[in-house]
């Protein structure tokens, strides 16, 4: 090999490139396989707010945390190393491991989002039309509607009762379960269909579930019907009023699966955001002993505006910092504006990954890839960067530092071409408080479809990136 000229040393020391993890950190593969395997436990126990919450109180109560209700109830001080959660309705979490530091010096935050696109159960839904019964849908966030027809599809969600009891339900996960699925029409009498636009092809009306087809003997008017509503009382003990005040949610049977021939990817539902609550947990259950209080903040709603009384738009966050800062002796309105105006925190979710079968829709200089690791964007939003949060040029030096000195592989992107569209994330709610906000997270393919695909070494890279975050930011 040919000694480097001068020039070229000089040239390689200026220019940079995101790194290839398979080419340039071989090590890091194997422990990326290995780690992906609780990962697909995850997205199989957590398929809906609720479910998601639930198995995060699980792990954090292993971990040794406890909820701050118990600390409330009983006045007891918190002190640094203490591990807290605090969740909102079922469907909303924030853990916290309280450090050194004061609070009113600002935590570091990670923050992600558990709900996805899917189809939800209306409130007056069951209906029988020519000896099949339907559940009638409202699809929830922004999908492809053409997309969710003839899959498999199970049930999610809860159903409560008039006297207080609340039933869960889920149906079309058990390799014993029926699924359910929404009908298409025939190719051979869709002509005129396939000459509607895409958005068109399918109408929202339509989306609704095939759950039936058996008429209940000895029943004459809508016998079908019958027939479902018997096999749902003797299953749930529920009756139809009940679905008044029910959530139910659609979403695709099945588990998460490796997808490639080298298995170096995942296949799922709901990756958009969970890959990053997964990531943003563990990390939090892991670091120990931090300078800075760390926090994890898992939240619902974002893909409809982050709004209600679960979204990050909600005072859910806020008024658990004040119980907070009033157990650790701070609790002051000052203290708590202090203490959020000092914080940081990584905005985590999902970029859309290079495509080559759609290049055209992405700028490749400023595109997130499989395999080069976590992603940041100093903004999001649409075309002129409307609706974005918008990072300082500071906060990025900062993270870059960080995540060298962690030997974190990282590259920075936009969501596809500036005039082509756009999205945002949680970013812009935290950042109205003053704190120091960049979005970040985890390259995927097919995102708000019904199975979306991220890349294992990615997964892993952004939990180091998180630890690194939450130690030493």
């Amino acid at each position: 090999m040919s000694k480097k000229t001068k020039a070229q040393e000089l040239q390689e020391q200026l220019t940079w490139s995101a790194p290839h993890i398979g080419k340039d950190a071989p090590d890091h593969k194997e422990k990326a396989f290995k780690y992906c395997e609780g990962y697909k436990k995850f997205l199989n126990a957590g398929k809906t707010e609720r479910e998601c919450v639930k198995e995060s109180v699980r792990q954090a109560e292993e971990a040794g945390y406890v909820n701050l209700d118990t600390y409330v109830k009983e006045n007891r001080a918190l002190k640094p190393g203490d591990k807290v959660y605090a969740v909102c309705m079922k469907k909303a979490i924030a853990l916290f491991q309280i450090g050194t530091r004061p609070l009113t010096e600002g935590m570091n935050i990670l923050g992600a989002h558990i709900d996805s696109p899917r189809l939800d159960v209306k409130q007056n839904p069951l209906y029988e039309d020519n000896g099949f019964t339907y559940l009638d849908t409202h699809y929830y966030g922004g999908i492809k509607k053409w997309q969710w027809v003839t899959l498999p599809l199970a049930i999610h969600g809860v159903v409560a009762k008039k006297n207080g009891e609340v039933v869960d339900v889920v149906i079309g996960e058990d390799d014993n379960d029926p699924v359910f699925c929404v009908t298409d029409l025939l190719i051979h009498l869709s002509r005129e269909q396939q000459t509607k636009p895409a958005n068109t092809v399918v109408e929202g009306e339509n989306l609704d579930l095939l759950i039936g087809s058996q008429p209940l003997e000895g029943t004459e008017k809508e016998a079908v019907k019958a027939m479902t509503l018997k096999l749902l009382n003797d299953k749930y003990g529920i009756e139809e009023e009940d679905f008044l005040s029910a959530e139910l949610e659609i979403v695709p049977a099945g588990k998460a699966r490796e997808l490639g021939m080298d298995a170096s990817m995942i296949l799922a539902y709901g990756q958009d955001d969970r890959v990053c609550a997964y990531t943003s947990l563990v990390a939090m259950l892991e670091v120990e002993a931090p300078e800075k209080t760390s926090c994890c903040l898992l939240v619902d709603k974002e893909e409809i505006g982050s709004v209600g009384a679960t979204g990050m738009q909600s005072h859910f966050f806020e008024n658990t910092m004040a119980e907070l800062l009033a157990l650790a002796g701070e609790g002051t309105e000052l203290a708590l504006r202090r203490c959020l105006a000092s914080s940081r925190m990584l905005s985590s979710d999902v970029s859309a990954a290079f495509d080559p079968l759609y290049a055209a829709a992405f700028e490749k200089k400023n595109a997130a890839y499989f395999g080069k690791g976590m992603v940041f964007n100093k903004y999001t939003g649409a075309r002129g960067k409307s609706g974005s949060n918008d990072a300082s040029a500071e906060f990025v030096g900062k993270l870059r530092k960080v995540m060298d000195d962690a030997d974190v592989s990282f590259q920075t992107a936009e969501l596809g071409k500036v005039d082509i569209g756009g999205g945002g994330t949680i970013a812009y709610i935290l950042a109205n408080l003053d704190m120091n906000v960049i979005d970040s997270g985890i390259a995927v393919q097919n995102m708000h479809a019904p199975y979306e695909v991220i890349s294992k070494v990615d997964l892993y890279e952004t939990l180091k990136g998180y630890e690194a975050f939450l130690k030493n930011a």
